[in-house]
């Protein structure tokens, strides 16, 4: 079974319809059929942390909180999908590449996310994130041309 990477940029496109990369999301999860699917606790922080929009009046607010919540637990519990928790070495691995590449706008996050894809030999990432492109990845999300 083919084994793919979902950062931030994939799980927020899927969640929001007013996302642009919301039907491009939904095309290549559709293209890629039955998939085993990694992801990173840190991921889904950075999820939860983009719906907790501070400028978002309190209805829409909750409303948005509510909807990430409902998708961050979706993903827990998929059997498909694989949530690698944070831990002390992951991130201490993360902060070595983050410090070793100063060169480069890559996130924490990002860098954790490089980690876990070399550990479990993954190639492709269902992100628009050029950073993936960057380290040897594949951007699912994004064209072939850009």
């Amino acid at each position: 079974m083919r084994t793919v990477f979902a950062d931030t940029a994939y799980w927020i496109a899927l969640l929001n319809p007013k996302d642009e990369l919301h039907e491009r999301a939904q095309e290549v999860s559709k293209s890629l059929g039955a998939i085993r699917i990694f992801t990173t606790e840190m991921v889904l922080v950075e999820l939860l942390n983009y719906f907790a929009n501070p400028k978002a009046n309190n209805r829409a607010r909750a409303d948005r909180r509510k909807a990430a919540t409902a998708l961050a637990k979706t993903v827990r519990d998929d059997p498909n999908v694989t949530v690698i928790p944070q831990t002390s070495i992951q991130f201490r691995e993360g902060l070595k590449l983050y410090e070793d590449r100063p060169d480069k706008a890559w996130t924490q996050t990002d860098c954790c996310s490089f980690k876990v894809m070399e550990k479990y030999r993954i190639r492709e990432a269902l992100t628009y994130d050029k950073h993936f492109e960057q380290a040897g990845f594949v951007a699912l999300l994004r064209e072939d041309d850009e």
